[in-house]
C-alpha cells in the first residue's frame, strides 16, 4: 500500500507537470495574434489570458475529462503497474512537449498525451487495453475511445481553416470602406476574443489533465469510480494557468509572424474562430488541439485574402510535426517505460 501510495503521488505530480507544460507550450497559441497585432502588450496579454484560463476549467464542466479518462482500459491490471503505465505515458508526453517548445515548433499537447499514454499501455499490457473504438463505430456508429479523440483532433484543424476563411471573408465585407481608425476598435475587441479563447482553452485542455489525474486516483483505488473531484479541477486549473503565465514565447514568432502577416482584423477573426470551435468542442466532450485550431485559422484567413502571401512552407513544417507527434510521443513513453522497468528491477 505504501509503494502504491507513493507511486500515485509521483504520478499525480507528473500529471500536474504535464498540465503546466501544456499551458507553457500553448501560451503562444493564445497570445500570438494579440501581440502580433499590437492589441496588447505581453504583460496585459498574460494577465488577461491567465485569469480567464483559470476560470475555464472551473466553469467548463468535465465532458472532455470523461472522454480522455476512458480511452484506455486498465481495469483488472495490477494497481501498481497501472499507475506506472500512467506515469510513463505522461512523462513521454512531457518530454515531447519540451522538445518541440525548445525547437519553437507549435506541436499538439493533445496529440502528445494520446500518443504517450497509448504507447505506454501497448508496451506494458498490450493493445487490447486501449479502447480503440473502431468496432463500436462500425457496428453502432458510436464514437468512443481513441476514435472519438482522433476524430476531434483531426477534424478540428479543417474546421479551423474553413471557419477562419469564411469569418474573415465576412469581416472584410462588413468593414469594406472603413477608415483606418477601425483598427483601434478591432484591437479593443480583442480583449473580449482573447478572453474567450483563453476560457475555452482552459475548459478543453485542463480537462485532459483532470481526466488523467482522476484515472490515476481510480486505478490506485483512492476513489471508487471515475468522478472528477473538485480539488482535481482546482489543481489542474492552477497548473495550466501557471504554465500560461510562464509563456512559451518561442512559438509566438511562428504563429504570429511566420505563417501570415497578422493585422488587427486577422487577429480578431482568428481568436473568434478558435474560441467558438474550442468552446463548442468542450461542451460535447471532444478534446481538440488549440495549436491546430489557431494555426489553421490563420492559414484559412490568409488564404481567403492573399493565398500567395501565406507561407505554405512553414505550414508544411507544422503539419509534419502534427503527423509525427503521436508516434514520437508513443515511442518516447515506450523507451521511458523500458528504462523505468530496468531501474525497478535493479532496485528490487
Amino acid at each position: 500500500m505504501d509503494t502504491l501510495f507513493w507511486m500515485a503521488v509521483a504520478t499525480v505530480v507528473v500529471v500536474l507537470i504535464f498540465d503546466y507544460t501544456n499551458g507553457f507550450h500553448d501560451a503562444a497559441n493564445i497570445v500570438a495574434t494579440v501581440i502580433a497585432s499590437r492589441a496588447m502588450t505581453p504583460v496585459q496579454a498574460v494577465l488577461i489570458v491567465g485569469f480567464f484560463e483559470f476560470m475555464g476549467p472551473l466553469l467548463g464542466g468535465t465532458a472532455v475529462a470523461n472522454t480522455i479518462g476512458k480511452f484506455v482500459d486498465l481495469n483488472g491490471v495490477d494497481p501498481q503497474l497501472a499507475v506506472l503505465i500512467m506515469f510513463c505515458g505522461l512523462l513521454g508526453a512531457i518530454v515531447w512537449n519540451l522538445a518541440t517548445w525548445w525547437l519553437g515548433i507549435p506541436s499538439s499537447s493533445s496529440h502528445a498525451l494520446v500518443g504517450g499514454l497509448a504507447g505506454a499501455v501497448v508496451a506494458a499490457v498490450g493493445s487490447e487495453h486501449v479502447v480503440w473504438g473502431f468496432r463500436e463505430l462500425m457496428t453502432t456508429g458510436q464514437l468512443t475511445g481513441v476514435t472519438k479523440v482522433l476524430l476531434a483532433l483531426f477534424v478540428s484543424p479543417l474546421l479551423g481553416f474553413w471557419v477562419g476563411f469564411w469569418i474573415h471573408r465576412l469581416g472584410r465585407r462588413l468593414l469594406a470602406g472603413a477608415k483606418p481608425t477601425a483598427n483601434a476598435t478591432l484591437r479593443k475587441l480583442q480583449f473580449v476574443t482573447a478572453a474567450g479563447l483563453a476560457f475555452s482553452h482552459g475548459a478543453n485542455d485542463a480537462q485532459k489533465s483532470m481526466g488523467m489525474l482522476t484515472l490515476v486516483l481510480m486505478l490506485g483505488g483512492f476513489i471508487p469510480s471515475f468522478e472528477v473531484p473538485f480539488w482535481v479541477v482546482l489543481s489542474c486549473a492552477a497548473a495550466i494557468t501557471l504554465g500560461i503565465m510562464s509563456g512559451g514565447w518561442r512559438i509566438v514568432r511562428t504563429l504570429g509572424f511566420a505563417i501570415y502577416r497578422v493585422r488587427p482584423l486577422h487577429a480578431f477573426d482568428s481568436q473568434l474562430t478558435s474560441a467558438l470551435l474550442i468552446f463548442t468542442a468542450s461542451m460535447v466532450g471532444a478534446p481538440v488541439s488549440t495549436t491546430h485550431v489557431v494555426a489553421t485559422s490563420i492559414m484559412g484567413i490568409g488564404y481567403s485574402e492573399r493565398p500567395r502571401a501565406v507561407r505554405w512552407k512553414k505550414a508544411k513544417d507544422i503539419a509534419k510535426t502534427w503527423v509525427i507527434t503521436i508516434p514520437a510521443a508513443a515511442l518516447t513513453s515506450i523507451v521511458i517505460y523500458a528504462i523505468t522497468r530496468i531501474m525497478l528491477g535493479q532496485t528490487t
